[in-house]
């Protein structure tokens, strides 16, 4: 049984930056293309970065573009999502997603197969 788990969620004041981080257990995360998604209440899930296996390819949503960078070390098992620049908009539960295979831009909940529990992420103005 994949599982991924989410960390280094946490109450950020606004303009500030927080790195949250995936680690999956069972299979090496370098198996698996990576999404970040976030969701706040009564909202869908909304696509906040993803990369590739290798970590040559990056995507961003709209609204972290330029403020916020994910990378991978598959030695170390983990994914990391830095955010800059924090809004109280930013404020939701951060998930983190694999997917065996992908098609398309990488930007919908369908196209992964696991998904963590979630980090709460909380920024104060």
């Amino acid at each position: 049984q994949v599982e991924l788990v989410e960390s280094g969620g946490g109450t950020v004041q606004a303009g500030g930056s927080l790195r949250l981080q995936c680690t999956a257990s069972a299979r090496a995360l370098s198996d698996f293309f990576v999404g970040w998604f976030r969701r706040t209440p009564g909202k869908e899930r909304e696509f906040v970065a993803a990369i590739s296996w290798s970590g040559s390819s990056t995507y961003y949503g709209d609204s972290v573009k330029g403020r916020s960078t994910i990378s991978r070390d598959n030695a170390k098992n983990t994914v990391d999502l830095q955010i800059e620049n924090l809004k109280p908009d930013d404020t939701a539960v951060y998930y983190c997603a694999g997917a065996d295979g992908t098609y398309g831009y990488p930007n919908e909940e369908h196209q992964y197969d696991y998904w963590g529990q979630g980090t709460q992420v909380l920024v104060s103005s």
